[in-house]
């Protein structure tokens, strides 16, 4: 008996496949090249001819006698305005009115952080030292949890001062309450 080799024989329906051709409709590239010239040179001579088109006559206008028999009178020239602002404006004062600040009896406080580790919290406390800002670190009763606190400030713009100068420096979230007694 012979052994059959299915390797080297390959498909049959490979074999069938291949023997196959499509039959491609006969085209001719080079009436496509002819019709892109044809196009482009088009174009060009369309933007030649735009270039070099003179500019529109002028009309000139006849007066016609019947119109007006009457000699054109002559208007009195424009008046000379005279701003007065650029006098008065630098010898101008403005008065503003700014509301008191109204210092609240409870301080504000702003927390800057609050940490798991006692580790985490130093470490953020002297990134605030860093900015010229003392803080505080307390730990919340009843749990294991510590906070970074600034403060306490007379009004809460003093405390928006200070944690805008840290959100500068890209120390956030900071966060401004009123302190608890």
């Amino acid at each position: 008996m012979a052994s059959k080799d299915y390797v080297r024989r390959g498909s049959g329906q490979n074999k069938k496949r291949g023997s196959k051709k499509k039959a491609s409709p006969s085209r001719k590239p080079w009436r496509s090249g002819i019709i892109a010239v044809i196009l482009v040179s088009a174009f060009g001579y369309g933007l030649y001819t735009l270039s070099k088109d003179p500019e529109p006559p002028k009309a000139v206008i006849q007066p016609s006698k019947s119109i007006s028999s009457k000699p054109a009178a002559k208007l009195p020239p424009p008046p000379e305005e005279k701003w007065d602002y650029v006098d008065t404006l630098p010898n101008r004062e403005i008065e503003v009115k700014a509301k008191p600040l109204v210092e609240s009896k409870i301080p504000y406080v702003m927390q800057c952080g609050a940490y798991k580790t006692k580790h985490q919290a130093e470490t953020r406390k002297v990134d605030i030292a860093f900015q010229g800002l003392t803080s505080n670190i307390v730990k919340k009763e009843g749990s294991s949890w510590y906070r970074v606190v600034l403060g306490p400030y007379k009004t809460k713009r003093d405390a928006e001062k200070d944690k805008h100068k840290l959100q500068r420096v890209k120390i956030q979230p900071c966060a401004i309450w009123k302190q608890n007694q």
